[in-house]
């Protein structure tokens, strides 16, 4: 049990940054990818509906939490116990993350 007040060190931190920004990356394309069909590509319409859109932003919000839940629950498993501190902290920012990630999606 000695090796549960070990903390992770920086380079832990940033090593767990670059896995987080690839994650990240790599989830944006995917969903961008599967949620092309939906939505409309030109939002600048006279007649302009927000439905369409409205569909796009859930459909992809709920698949990335779909797949931050997934990703954390397979880490939370997987990660020697020194590391494991830091999951959660990446999980709450992959959720602010998600939100973010709806400008370039409509952009």
């Amino acid at each position: 049990m000695a090796d549960v007040s070990q903390k992770s060190g920086p380079l832990a931190l940033l090593g767990g940054f670059v896995c987080f920004v690839g994650f990240e990356a790599l989830a944006y394309y995917a969903l961008r990818f599967a949620t092309s069909g939906l939505g409309m590509s030109n939002q600048m319409q006279p007649e302009n509906t927000i439905v369409s859109n409205w569909v796009k932003t859930v459909v992809f919000l709920l698949l990335h939490l779909a797949l931050v839940v997934v990703a954390v629950l397979l880490l939370s498993n997987r990660l020697p116990r020194r590391y494991r501190g830091q999951v959660m902290g990446w999980f709450y920012l992959s959720l602010f993350t998600g939100f973010l990630l709806l400008i370039p999606l409509f952009a």
